[in-house]
């Protein structure tokens, strides 16, 4: 593992790291903030996924996280959003491809042998930071926004025990019935839609559900609700009585002014669970 950069934030550490990855056959960058409190215990974990045409970065500069983590005594994780360098698969579209890897194993060329970002999210990147870092792996929730918030929900549901908390900001839902969905999901993992439903979180809440309190924040004025379809995933819920909260803020768009908005309440939400 290769340190990018460290630098002192809120009295932790925002650190910047580069190691080769297995899962996904090519270097991978990813973000980790350590609160002070990591210098004297290990501290629970809290996964940030980002969403499309995003990198590390995005969050981890934008989504002010940091200082309600530091106080909260929380860790935070930004992978990227998808394979990178040469040789790896792309397209001219900026969703899909470097930047869109909406979190899925792929199976279909020319994508298979670089995006396998649910091996890399849910299995190389936890080991990786387990070992190297005071974390306690034993305590880990996980967000994400849009892309981000689709792979957050869709992990949560499907690694039962795993997190102790979900929470997403303005997520992609239904992708199985968006455009933002059935194009990747056909691209990733081909013609047969029964393989897409596992990459659904309307229709995993609708089977499963979480084991664990979730929280939802979506814009009113969301330039995407179209694609979003968040009545779908609200009416899964209520179906499923599902423990948490569905929540329209009125007036809020797509960007992050209002995931920043609203990360306060997100990060004392999954502290909540984390140290109960």
């Amino acid at each position: 593992m290769e340190i990018k950069s460290e630098n002192r934030c809120f009295g932790g550490v925002q650190g910047v790291y580069s190691h080769a990855s297995e899962a996904c056959g090519c270097d991978m960058t990813f973000g980790l903030f350590l609160p002070e409190l990591a210098k004297d215990v290990e501290v629970p974990v809290l996964w940030y996924l980002s969403g499309l045409t995003c990198t590390h970065e995005n969050a981890m500069t934008k989504a002010g996280a940091q200082a309600w983590a530091a106080e909260a005594g929380v860790a935070l994780v930004f992978p990227d959003t998808s394979p990178r360098g040469e040789g790896v698969a792309d397209d001219e579209a900026y969703d899909l491809g470097k930047g869109a890897g909406f979190y899925v194993n792929a199976t279909e060329e020319p994508w298979a042998p670089h995006f396998r970002m649910w091996d890399y999210v849910a299995e190389e990147l936890p080991a990786l930071i387990g070992q190297e870092f005071s974390l306690d792996m034993e305590r880990q929730a996980i967000t994400g926004h849009s892309m981000g918030g689709h792979g957050a929900l869709t992990l949560a549901m499907s690694l039962p025990g795993r997190f102790r908390s979900v929470s997403a900001f303005a997520p992609i839902t239904n992708p199985t019935q968006s455009d933002w969905g059935r194009k990747q999901l056909g691209a990733y993992l081909g013609a047969d839609e029964t393989k897409w439903a596992a990459h659904d979180s309307t229709l995993l809440m609708r089977e499963k559900g979480f084991d664990g309190p979730v929280l939802i924040d979506q814009g009113g004025n969301d330039q995407f609700l179209h694609l979003l379809k968040p009545e779908a995933l609200a009416e899964a819920m209520a179906a499923k009585r599902q423990a948490g909260s569905f929540r329209t803020q009125p007036g809020y768009d797509h960007s992050y002014f209002f995931v920043s908005t609203f990360m306060e309440e997100h990060i004392a939400f999954h502290a909540e669970a984390l140290y109960a």
